[in-house]
This record gives structure tokens, sequence and C-alpha cells, in this order.
């Protein structure tokens, strides 16, 4: 698939946003002891307090992974993906829980639905745009959709993705985000 094709250019925004981002849970460092279900559990749930605790304050040595479901209304998800080289933005996604499902006719290059949402049966409504269900054969419209964006350091601004979630990779201290946009503003994940 050329990304650069007249068809891609025009819609930047839906592809680069489509392409989206994710999460993380990765609990690197968190060795717990075998001292039965609630320690185990104690110490998992502090690792990932502490995975996300390090994600939203830049701290992450991995991949930090953003997902935020906009008008969706859904928790937003934000967590540290441990990792010491390039790793696909779907892996560290599907190791935070994440789930993506791309569209028939554009695969994993674009991202249709995130963690199941929109649902197949639930309506999307968009102030001052005719109302739809996110059916995932094509391009969702360009006024909701899910958006992919890349961070190239804890200090840089987000940038939209230049390629689909399919083939994009991250390296540590970078950050991938999904933001389910709608409307004509394209907010950034966290903002």
């Amino acid at each position: 698939m050329n990304l650069t094709s007249p068809f891609f250019t025009a819609t930047t925004r839906t592809v680069s946003t489509l392409g989206a981002l994710v999460l993380l849970a990765a609990l690197s460092g968190c060795a717990t002891a075998d001292s039965g279900a609630a320690a185990s559990s104690s110490a998992s749930a502090a690792a990932t307090a502490t995975a996300e605790a390090d994600a939203a304050a830049g701290n992450c040595a991995g991949v930090t992974v953003v997902v935020d479901f906009g008008t969706l209304d859904a928790d937003t998800v934000t967590e540290c993906v441990d990792a010491t080289e390039p790793i696909a933005a779907s892996q560290t996604l599907a190791t935070t829980g994440v789930t993506t499902e791309g569209s028939v006719e554009y695969g994993d290059q674009i991202v249709c639905r995130v963690n199941e949402r929109p649902a197949a049966d639930e309506t999307v409504v968009v102030e001052g745009e005719e109302s739809f269900t996110e059916t995932c054969a094509s391009m969702p419209p360009a006024y909701a959709y899910w958006a992919l964006w890349v961070k190239a350091a804890p200090d840089a601004d987000w940038d939209y993705a230049m390629e689909g979630l399919g083939t994009l990779e991250v390296e540590p201290g970078q950050s991938v985000g999904l933001v389910y946009t709608t409307g004509i503003e394209t907010p950034t994940p966290g903002s």
C-alpha cells in the first residue's frame, strides 16, 4: 500500500489518525513472590499503578501508550510498556491489553475499533454531522475516526503517525497514542 498516493495525501488526517496508537501494562522489574494469589494480585496492582504513574509523568524508559476514547465515554489508558529495542506499535497495545480492529478494505493500516469501540451496534453522534454506525468496511468518516499519534521523545510534541498501525514501530523513549477524534478538531493524546 502506497501511503504517499494522492488519495492518502488528501486524507492524511484520516489515515494518519486512523493509523492509530495504544497502551501498556508492562510490569518490568516486578517480581512477585509466590506467596499466594493475594500477594501476586497486590504486586501486580502496584506494578500497574507504578507503570501508569511513570507513563503519565513521562518517566517511561520503554514505550508510553496512551489511548483516549474521546466521546466514546471510556477511561483513558496511559501505560508504560517495557522495551529495550524497537517494537511494533501493535505489540505495545497488545501488551497493555488494548485490542484493535482494522477495516475490511485497509486491514490493519487503519484503526476502526479499539477495545470494541465504537461497537458494531453503537450509533456515533457528532454534532452537525450525520449519525452513523461503524461497519469497519472501509474508511470511517472524516469527522469520527481513530487517530494514530507518535511522540519521538518525552519532551517532543505529538505528531500524526506517517504509517499505519500494521507497520509502525516505536523505540524506547517514544510514545504511541490513539485518540477517537470527532468533529473538526484533532486533539492529541492526553489533551
